[in-house]
């Protein structure tokens, strides 16, 4: 009989390498969700470990089975200070949690031991099946540090490994380790600090009346039952009652156990890491911190990543999605021709494959964009970012924790307004949730680039930068004035009831594993293809549709009238122009003529109105639209027509000349810097700030932002 999966959680503290050994025990064998009942993200994949065939002891024959590895929000203690620190404590100190583990994993940075340990010693008094995972030995040998894993077994009488995350060193130990102690011995590891020594009365009765075995695990109730979820109010108002009856101070309680903690981990740590030499960084890494640190070099350093970023994203991605570009146009001009004429033959060309092109062209340089991200993150870069940023940032009402929402919003809005979850100041998380929007996320890419493509020459700055890469790179800058501006004027109506603080902990400078930033890429490009791939193929489907059909007969006089009055015109002008009256007429047309008249002063005309409704679903639907508007009403043509070449020949029937003119362009290109243009934003908000209150009042604000910025755009360069 196949054994139940086990359950085996990854903790550790933020910048330990946990991500990274998630990674690597898991591979591409991985999922993303929420925990139950939150909005926290939740990673969690299949690891593979051997597991004994029969449940006699006599018998010990192995099989490789499957368990379930889930990654634990980073943490540095027990005691949580945000909601995605408090899911990790949910998990741990809930036995009926669906996610509650069969045993841990214990990530710990090697280079600073004392500190992770502590982390380590409270999840093992909690009486669960625990492995030290010993991480970044190679940081500690470059600080002259080295570390004795047999003696620290020892010590605290659990399995230590000894691995490095990013190579994958020391792994295939640790799943033999994960399994011994989760699934042949159970080992439970004896009290680091025993709670009863000191509060052997109180402990014991919490344990009497919840059904505990475990006194540290009772102390966490008396703690933390106010945050604790799986508690109900009377259970609370009971603890409450046993905290009053033996007068128990938790915070003097809180104190004493973390300085006790360290005095007990103190002479072990001396007993089992041995310093060579001077222990400070390297040379060379307090160098580079010279310089990326620097007030004035920094920025400029951090300006030219970026300008790297997104040279990189326009000049290697070109050639790729031209290919993919081109490709598609041949198959659906293959398809077209092959399949019999009709109904279905429309729907699955310009309604299906029209829609599935406007997603796969920027596959591209989806990967690349994250993939560089990732290589920031990786190195140790980003929070030296969030470091220089930090005084910039409270000028304009937020922290240096702000950045990394800012700085996730250049992926996505959804999970960067996520992250404001570790901002503990909540004045500062509001404001950073309300501004997050406006940095450029992926979404707006495939907009950016096709409208740069249009109006933008592919020149040459100085014989290395390219023009179109600069433009993409001030879209990305504007979004960030606009971001730190909004911010500004919401900090001067926003009462501030508490002071802040910011502290983080420098993570060193190492190389990237490739193999990690393969899976980011590979993960982001599978997220926008099914996600807003699946938003786009069937809103151009319902677009296909209602650009397809319209009321009674109108249509079939719309072809009729213009047949008659163009009689004497070649058949392709003819046909051309029969499809641009009849998509005139239909459901959607006569919705953007509706529209109309408020974008008309935006240079933009009612089918530009059609692709601006439907993207407020996912702001790349704006492509994947245009490209079934004029795939319906275009010009009928033997050849392939990519989605760029359908823009560059659509004409102004006012004027004549092209429609996507540098003004109509540019016009476009500011109001998808500013407009919110995402109703999973607006959901997420709506769940993070848990009301209507501040989503309306985001969704109000970045409309007026934008309209009035495209309006001036065009007026300027009209």
């Amino acid at each position: 009989m196949k054994p139940a999966p086990r359950k085996i959680a990854l903790i550790g503290n933020p910048n330990s390498g946990k991500s990274t050994l998630f990674n690597q025990l898991t591979g591409l064998r991985q999922k993303t969700g929420n925990f139950p009942g939150v909005t926290v993200e939740k990673k969690s994949g299949t690891l593979r470990l051997p597991f004994p065939a029969h449940s006699s002891a006599s018998d010990e024959t192995l099989v490789v089975a499957e368990a379930i590895l889930i990654d634990l929000p980073g943490i540095y203690s027990i005691y949580p200070k945000s909601r995605d620190e408090q899911v990790a404590m949910d998990i741990l100190a809930n036995p009926q949690h669906p996610d509650h583990p069969d045993a841990v994993v214990v990530v710990a940075d090697a280079s600073n031991l004392q500190r992770n340990l502590l982390l380590f010693t409270q999840i093992a008094d909690l009486g669960l099946p625990t492995v030290l995972a010993l991480n970044m030995l190679d940081v500690a040998e470059s600080m002259k540090l080295k570390v004795n894993a047999v003696q620290l077994a020892m010590q605290l009488q659990v399995p230590v490994i000894k691995i490095n995350a990013r190579s994958g060193d020391g792994v295939d130990l640790l799943r033999e380790a994960i399994q011994r102690v989760a699934v042949t011995e159970r080992l439970v590891p004896a009290y680091f600090l025993d709670p009863a020594e000191k509060q052997p009365e109180i402990i014991e009765e919490v344990k009497t009346r919840y059904q505990l075995e475990n006194n540290y695990l009772a102390l966490q109730y008396l703690c933390q039952h106010d945050s604790f979820t799986f508690l109900n109010q009377g259970q609370r108002e009971q603890l409450d009652g046993l905290i009053t009856k033996y007068a128990f101070d938790k915070t003097d309680f809180l104190a004493n156990e973390t300085i006790t903690r360290y005095e007990r981990l103190r002479p072990l740590v001396q007993k089992t890491v041995t310093s060579q030499g001077d222990s400070e960084q390297p040379a060379w890494t307090r160098r580079l911190d010279k310089i990326l640190l620097h007030p004035v070099w920094g920025y400029v350093a951090f300006l030219m990543v970026l300008l790297v970023i997104f040279q990189a994203v326009f000049a290697w991605a070109e050639y790729p999605m031209d290919w993919i570009d081109q490709a598609t146009a041949n198959a659906i001009q293959w398809t077209k021709t092959t399949l019999p004429q009709g109904v279905l033959n429309d729907l699955l060309t310009d309604g299906l494959m029209a829609g599935i092109g406007g997603v796969i062209i920027f596959i591209p340089q989806i990967a690349f964009l994250f993939g560089l991200v990732g290589l920031l993150e990786e190195s140790g870069y980003m929070a030296r970012v969030m470091v220089i940023m930090d005084k910039l940032m409270r000028k304009f009402g937020l922290n240096g924790r702000s950045v990394v929402p800012l700085i996730s919003g250049v992926a996505c809005a959804v999970p960067a307004i996520m992250t404001t979850r570790s901002i503990n100041n909540p004045y500062e998380r509001l404001l950073t949730i309300l501004v997050t929007p406006l940095m450029s996320c992926s979404a707006r890419l495939p907009i950016y680039t096709i409208l740069i493509a249009l109006v933008v020459p592919d020149d040459t700055v100085l014989g290395i930068l390219n023009l179109q890469g600069l433009v993409l790179l001030g879209l990305y800058l504007l979004g960030l004035i606009g971001a730190l501006g909004s911010a500004w004027l919401f900090s001067i109506f926003v009462p501030r009831r508490e002071p802040s603080y910011f502290i983080l902990e420098m993570p060193t400078y190492k190389w990237p594993r490739w193999s990690h930033l393969g899976i980011t890429m590979y993960d982001s490009v599978k997220s926008f293809v099914l996600e807003a791939g699946k938003i786009i193929v069937a809103i151009s489907i319902v677009l296909w549709v209602l650009a397809s059909y319209g009321p009674g007969d109108s249509m079939e006089q719309a072809e009729a009238q213009t047949m008659k009055e163009m009689s004497d015109a070649p058949e392709q002008v003819r046909e051309a122009a029969v499809a641009s009256a009849q998509l005139e007429t239909s459901y959607a047309g006569r919705f953007g003529k509706f529209i109309e008249p408020a974008i008309a002063p935006l240079g933009y005309d009612w089918k530009i109105g059609i692709a601006l409704i439907t993207s407020f679903a996912a702001r790349e639907v704006f492509v994947g639209t245009m490209s079934t508007i004029y795939s319906i009403g275009g010009e009928a043509s033997e050849d392939a027509v990519t989605i760029r070449q359908r823009l560059e020949k659509e004409r102004n029937p006012q004027t004549g000349g092209p429609m996507y003119t540098p003004a109509v362009s540019f016009s476009l290109l500011m109001f998808y810097v500013f407009a919110m243009m995402c109703m999973s934003t607006l959901a997420i908000v709506y769940r993070e700030t848990h009301g209507w209150k501040w989503p309306m009042v985001q969704l109000v604000y970045t409309m007026v932002l934008a309209y009035v910025s495209a309006w001036a755009t065009f007026q300027l360069l009209s």
